[in-house]
């Protein structure tokens, strides 16, 4: 099975991606996956130009495509103005309107202060319940002073079993159809204007 890890931390080394990075390895404890990890930060100049062209990049297509063809989500975001950062949103607003449909999502955010925890149950909770995700019903906030002390493994390893438990069980419900899905990255292959002219008859 493959776990998809987004995390839109901006600073380098991120509290943000330290949390992904706890999330994917307990969960691959619970339930052994393939582990992909998208830095929504090396992605926001073509997240950009996705808006104003409509067409992804090669990066960000590939990510597209991880995300739409995973088993499982790990989403992470650091809390600004008492919500989900603009980058994060941005990312699925140029996600196709169906591509989280049914799939089991793991939420989680880090912040200054505890005084943020409900950014899980008032934003990220009801963006993804919107896209029809599955969301698990343990999502993970950590603060600053959460680092180090005892609760933070804990709900860690909590939320982790429910996403591996839903993986495994939605895996083993529906069969897998193949499906005539052209992933983004070939799409974008197809709108290359570098396409191999036809050969030029002899002479001309």
């Amino acid at each position: 099975m493959k776990l998809v890890v987004v995390s839109a931390g901006l600073s380098v080394p991120s509290s943000t991606r330290l949390l992904a990075d706890r999330l994917a390895a307990a969960v691959d404890r619970h339930t052994p996956v393939d582990i992909e990890v998208v830095e929504l930060r090396d992605l926001a100049v073509e997240i950009a130009h996705n808006f104003t062209n409509g067409f992804p990049g090669r990066s960000l297509a590939a990510a597209l495509d991880a995300v739409t063809e995973a088993d499982g989500l790990i989403v992470v975001t650091p809390v600004f103005s008492a919500s989900y950062s603009g980058l994060f949103k941005s990312f699925f607003d140029v996600l196709e309107k169906d591509a989280l449909a049914g799939k089991p999502v793991l939420i989680a955010a880090t912040g200054g202060t505890a005084r943020h925890s409900l950014v899980l149950d008032h934003a990220l909770r009801p963006l993804f319940s919107y896209l029809r995700a599955v969301v698990v019903p343990t999502g993970v906030y950590a603060a600053s002073e959460d680092w180090g002390v005892e609760g933070l493994p804990e709900r860690i390893e909590r939320a982790a079993g429910e996403l591996g438990a839903l993986m495994k069980g939605l895996s083993a419900a529906r069969p897998r159809e193949k499906q005539t899905v052209i992933p983004f990255a070939e799409q974008l292959a197809a709108l290359s204007p570098t396409r191999s002219a036809s050969p030029s008859p002899s002479g001309v």
